[in-house]
């Protein structure tokens, strides 16, 4: 990393959400112009908390967070905030400035040039939930480009967006010379760009800094966790002669009693000497998701509806059925309209898509908003397996590390991960028959997807799954494939 000037930096700060949630313990790190910085950590670990202690939206309990003067900051949260989606695209850029701004609309064009989103003669006036969840991710980037701060912080900038989308924005990241901080959890886009890693600790509650790119970081990660456990081990192994030794010479009486003093005392200091062993983000347990036990046709599509390029719905014929245990992949690009046909199939009112009565759907909506952000996690749990059971709901909770610290907390202040892993938890607890799944792996820790993956593909019921993230895809067992842009 470049010996430039801080930009930012953290003197034993500490923050915390009240007692319950401690966030940051005395952290120091920093910051320095012109690099690009990858910031990691578990889900619910914190990270997008440190960005608005950066912008100042938050304040720490305690400790300093130093800013260059005159410094410019501009954030790209990971979804639009709800209100905002009422606006127009228009309206929605005018809120990224205190002042008003005369030479607005010139400007929207050449930031909606840079993210790759084309646009028309009415895209100023268009409302902004009318665009897909690739295209408002494109839009939230460009809320912050066209600030042009001298810090850049983008919260999961790659949620949503498909193949095109992440090259665009990876060559975009390369070639920018102002000071980037990106939260992902998208290893290779990460590493296509890294100049070091700030690695938010959910343990220790500080945050480490490691110079070199994505991988580097996570080979000297392992490498220290290895050195660690084999010096505990050989302490440990010289541990237990002292005490055999000082056991046996206890046993002899007379002078032999301050010899295995000595030895009890060696074995203490060594005891001393053991270090703490850097401990891993925890991984979600191994799970299935159960099926309704249903035979014969379960979805049939016929037919159904997709955006042109001059923005156009499009009817299109099919022959898709799906019986118990196939899976369908959706694959398109951006605002061809994914999302749109998935709600419409999971509401039941897709033209063209027939459920099989009786057949009870699991839908895991991109943006969450099929969860109630005003319930706690335990109720919405509670209402998923049929109201009954608190011991099993419990449980299923912890396997996908929602604890006892989290369970009673609203699902609307959890983060975007943690809601990731609620959804997840109750589509287990709802035994569907036919499971729908937009871009599951949003928000989520790298570390938890091959076990998703694995539920997935063992999965007993009809599928439909739609994700821009082809290793994901890999790994998961797919029948058939419908290209919505062929």
């Amino acid at each position: 990393m470049a010996k430039t000037d801080s930009i930012v930096s953290f003197e034993k700060t500490s923050f915390d959400y009240g007692q319950n949630k401690p966030i940051l313990d005395e952290a120091n790190f920093v910051i320095r112009r012109g690099t690009k910085i990858t910031f990691m950590g578990q889900n619910g670990a914190g990270k997008s908390t440190i960005f608005q202690l950066i912008t100042k939206a938050l304040k720490p309990e305690s400790g300093k967070v130093n800013l260059t003067n005159g410094v410019t900051i501009a954030l790209s949260r990971q979804v639009i905030p709800r209100p905002d989606l009422e606006l127009t695209v228009r309206a929605f850029f005018e809120k990224c400035f205190t002042e008003k701004v005369y030479d607005i609309d010139p400007r929207i064009d050449a930031v909606l040039e840079v993210v790759n989103l084309k646009g028309h003669a009415k895209m100023h006036e268009r409302i902004v939930k009318s665009f897909s969840g690739g295209q408002q991710a494109r839009l939230l980037l460009a809320s912050a480009l066209i600030q042009d701060p001298d810090l850049l912080l983008l919260d999961e900038p790659t949620n949503n967006l498909d193949k095109a989308g992440i090259e665009h924005l990876t060559q975009f990241l390369t070639g920018y010379k102002k000071t980037v901080v990106v939260i992902s959890h998208d290893a290779d886009f990460l590493n296509a760009f890294t100049d070091g890693v700030l690695y938010l600790d959910i343990h220790t509650r500080k945050v480490e800094q490691y110079h070199g790119n994505y991988f580097d970081v996570v080979k000297e990660i392992s490498a220290r966790i290895e050195k660690e456990n084999r010096k505990n081990a050989q302490l440990a192994k010289e541990i237990q002669d002292n005490k055999d030794k000082a056991n046996f010479f206890a046993q002899k009486g007379g002078q032999m009693r301050l010899v295995a003093k000595r030895m009890r005392e060696k074995a203490e200091e060594l005891e001393d000497e053991k270090v703490d062993v850097r401990k891993e983000d925890r991984t979600i347990r191994p799970f299935e998701i159960p099926h309704q036990d249903m035979l014969g046709e379960l979805v049939n599509i016929s037919s159904y509806t997709v955006i042109s390029k001059n923005h156009k719905p499009v009817a299109r014929k099919s022959h898709i059925s799906l019986k118990r245990g196939q899976h369908l992949l959706l694959r398109g690009p951006n605002g061809i309209g994914k999302s749109t046909l998935l709600e419409a199939m999971a509401r039941g009112t897709a033209p063209g898509t027939k459920i099989t009565d009786g057949v009870k759907v699991g839908y895991y909506r991109q943006d969450f908003s099929t969860l109630n952000f005003d319930e706690t996690v335990l109720k919405s749990l509670m209402t998923a397996a049929g109201g009954f059971d608190q011991e099993r709901v419990r449980a299923v909770a912890s396997g996908f590390l929602i604890t006892s610290d989290v369970i009673d907390t609203k699902i609307g202040s959890l983060s975007e991960g943690q809601k990731g892993l609620v959804a997840f938890a109750r589509l287990v607890l709802e035994k569907p028959g036919f499971l729908i799944l937009d871009e599951p792996t949003n928000h989520i820790n790298f570390r938890h997807l091959p076990l998703i993956a694995k539920a997935l593909s063992e999965y007993k019921g009809a599928m439909i799954l739609v994700s821009h993230v082809p290793e994901f895809v890999a790994q998961i067992r797919i029948d058939e494939t419908l290209d919505l842009e062929k």
